[in-house]
């Protein structure tokens, strides 16, 4: 098997068993971005000379027998929101073009400490502002299923390098179903946390009640593994939560549904929906139900309130969170200005993007005075109500199936034309965020154009055990795994 067809477990499996060295994992992914890159731009910053020396660094470490974790050796992309010490951090941002950080994501930090090699940054949706990697000031990233499509957003550069073969696996961030989209998008399985189970110290911040890190991968496998390496208690992260005496995410996968409690809301798969999306996940619901899960169909109310909480609570976090960026201590600063006021002025209308313009001036005004009761504290009351119905529907089921996108992958500049259109395309991911929930998004097939369809499986808080499960059983019945498909990447061939 080709190195860069392998699962990031299969590929930690040769190296330490010496079949293949580090240096040969790095070489093979450099050498798979240098074919696709063109064509598919998944990175930021690839850093060719730091993945090689690190290479050398880790494998000596495997040779003293001092890495044990099955990701030692194996190569990473990580999304260029999250800080990397001496590597640049973009967000995919003019204002952020040249800044390098001093110091590393704590999630990263735990990738390294387990022998990861870090071989680039990915490009995203400006400050993860976008549902389809548009929005990057460094131009678009294109998806490896058919070139003239988006690969979703706004960690759509982290699933097309997986996607592509350029990476076994990769980070991201999802504040409002930011892994599950493009991971549904480009047919790779992309894990979302429960709130607080990984640290957000160093992530750049979007919305800081609601962003969270996870694993972008090939199969449920490397998502359980890698979740495992990243979730840790962290001092530094005041909504860290203390997971340690939990037995591991790896021992959740088990080829078995047997009893299952499978709730599906009738909300989610109503009007709005592609006729083939939702047959695709209708096959995948009976596949379940004949390996022994129990599937009934409930109402889940509240869905179209939704949206329009989220969008008020995550632009009104976005305008604090990037109010820091102001030209004064670090990133860009405006050539020419006259007086303090100016500079701040002219610095964030040259630094900033049309869409990140948009949701602080939303976020500015749902803040502002006479408008806070009316706009925010009412989106906060809906986020509530909508804990309290997934309170109720996990009450009676262990998983509920959903839908991770209303379509598979639109054609590229489709979206931005109408954002309206993009926001309603994230009704189906933004309240696993607004509850705090656990959600991953597995592969469930191709669309009569060749796109995947992508669907996900929800769990209560810190129940990703139940949601690994399930996806595994059904991923191994499928055989359904990401990067083992040859792939043209030409035009509109897929």
């Amino acid at each position: 098997m080709d190195i860069t067809s392998m699962t990031a477990v299969e590929l930690g499996k040769k190296i330490k068993a010496r079949e293949l060295s580090v240096t040969d994992a790095v070489n093979a992914c450099l050498a798979q971005i240098d074919k696709a890159e063109p064509d598919v731009h998944s990175f930021v910053t690839i850093d060719r000379e730091g993945a090689l020396l690190r290479a050398e660094e880790v494998q000596k470490q495997i040779d003293e027998g001092m890495l044990e974790s099955p990701l030692a050796g194996v190569p990473v992309a990580i999304k260029d929101n999250l800080c990397t010490k001496g590597m640049k951090t973009t967000c995919s941002s003019k204002i952020l073009e040249d800044f390098k950080p001093t110091f590393t994501a704590e999630a990263v930090c735990n990738l390294e400490k387990a022998g990861a090699v870090i071989i680039g940054k990915t490009n995203m949706d400006e400050f993860a502002m976008g549902s389809t990697t548009e929005t990057s000031y460094f131009g678009v990233t294109r998806n490896p299923w058919n070139l003239e499509y988006v690969p979703g957003g706004s960690s759509g550069g982290s699933c097309a390098a997986v996607a592509a073969c350029e990476s076994p696996y990769a980070l991201g961030s999802d504040t409002g179903g930011s892994i599950r989209q493009p991971s549904s998008f480009c047919g790779v399985v992309g894990l979302k946390p429960t709130y607080g189970t990984v640290s957000r110290y160093g992530l750049i911040a979007y919305g800081s009640s609601l962003d969270q890190i996870g694993p972008i991968a090939k199969d449920v496998t490397d998502c359980a593994a890698i979740l495992e390496v990243i979730a840790s208690y962290d001092s530094k992260d005041s909504t860290s939560i203390d997971r340690s005496r939990y037995v591991g995410f790896t021992a959740a996968l088990v080829n078995d549904v047997t009893g299952m409690r499978i709730g599906i809301p009738k909300d989610y798969f109503g009007d709005g929906l592609d006729n083939e999306v939702r047959e695709k996940i209708l096959e995948a619901v009976k596949i379940l139900e004949s390996r022994g899960a129990i599937v009934e169909e409930f109402d889940l109310s509240l869905v179209k309130y939704a949206i329009p909480a989220y969008y008020v609570i995550a632009s009104a976090e976005a305008s604090s969170n990037l109010s820091r960026f102001d030209g004064v201590k670090y990133g860009y600063r405006t050539k020419e200005y006259e007086g303090l006021h100016n500079m701040y002025k002219k610095t964030r209308n040259e630094g900033f993007g049309a869409e990140v313009k948009r949701r602080i001036m939303l976020g500015s005004f749902v803040l502002s005075s006479g408008y806070y009761d009316a706009y925010y504290l009412k989106a906060l009351k809906t986020k509530a109500l909508i804990k309290e119905a997934f309170d109720r529907a996990f009450a009676r089921f262990d998983v509920i199936i959903a839908p991770a996108a209303p379509t598979t992958a639109l054609k590229l500049g489709h979206s931005l034309s109408d954002p309206l259109k993009m926001y309603l395309g994230d009704i189906y991911t933004v309240s696993v965020n607004l509850a705090g929930l656990p959600g991953i998004s597995v592969p469930v097939g191709l669309d009569s154009k060749g796109l995947p369809v992508g669907m996900q499986i929800l769990g209560n808080c810190f129940e990703e055990n139940k949601i690994i499960r399930a996806a595994y059983t059904l991923e191994q019945t499928l055989g359904f795994v990401s990067g083992h498909t040859d792939r043209k990447m030409e035009g509109g061939e897929a």
